[in-house]
């Protein structure tokens, strides 16, 4: 109860390897300084495995709370920092759950393995295609000279009208380094109980682009730390930006 504005710390009376439950930490309402005490907070989490020593434990409740307060501000700080997205497109459709209703999540990857954009949809269709291809051009300012999909019958339409200079591949197993990366994304979601409304999945699968993004070297952040601590310097460089 009361205010949970303030950065929570190991005390310096307890053991080393005490560890400090945190449940249910609201974000402040109408907070204008997400760069405040949460995110150090945040922060500190990130690179501590549950039970390391000077570690603490964080409930489910508040990591997800804090991830849809601050991922896509997090995002939109380190846009400035991020590698020029490639010509080559690999663009494919997955499936996932909302609120017991299947969705369809576009994604595209670059030939670099970068991910270029994601967009949910309830529907897979001309307009949905459509609108994420316009978003992707649109944000990375990138007309591709290159796009493998599968065989659905929209895609020819759409690229004719969006890229009519591109090549369209559809070669058999040519997406199959994107089915791949689906994987990953699926990995990360299956421990979940499950996304419940789309404005919040729609969060998720973005953070969750973005972290990928930053663990694959896409940004020039975190460049100075071997490969393992780059998600945490990267974190504390964005936090002192947003």
């Amino acid at each position: 109860q009361g205010d949970s504005r303030h950065e929570i710390a190991p005390s310096s009376s307890l053991p080393t390897n005490a560890q400090i439950s945190l449940r249910r930490v609201p974000v402040p309402a109408g907070s204008h300084h997400p760069g405040g005490p949460v995110v150090p907070t945040v922060r500190s989490v990130v690179p501590r495995r549950r039970g390391a020593p000077g570690g603490i434990e964080v409930d489910h409740v508040s990591i997800y709370r804090w991830v849809q307060r601050f991922a896509l501000e997090f995002a939109e700080a380190a846009r400035t920092r991020q590698h020029i997205v490639g010509d080559r497109w690999h663009v494919d459709e997955t499936y996932l759950k909302v609120g017991g209703t299947w969705r369809y999540l576009f994604r595209a990857i670059d030939q670099f393995g970068q991910v270029i954009d994601v967009f949910l949809s309830p529907h897979r269709d001309a307009k949905a295609a459509r609108s994420f291809f316009e978003r992707a051009i649109g944000r990375t300012r990138i007309s591709p000279i290159e796009v493998t999909t599968d065989r659905y019958r929209v895609y020819p339409r759409v690229l004719d009208e969006l890229v009519p200079a591109a090549f369209h591949n559809t070669e058999v197993h040519a997406n199959n380094r994107l089915e791949t990366d689906h994987g990953r994304l699926k990995a990360r979601l299956r421990p979940m109980r499950g996304l419940k409304r789309d404005r919040t999945a729609k969060v998720i699968v973005a953070g969750h682009a973005f972290v990928q993004n930053l663990r694959r070297g896409f940004y020039d952040l975190g460049t100075d730390v071997r490969p393992p601590f780059r998600l945490a310097d990267a974190f504390a460089e964005l936090a002192l930006v947003i």
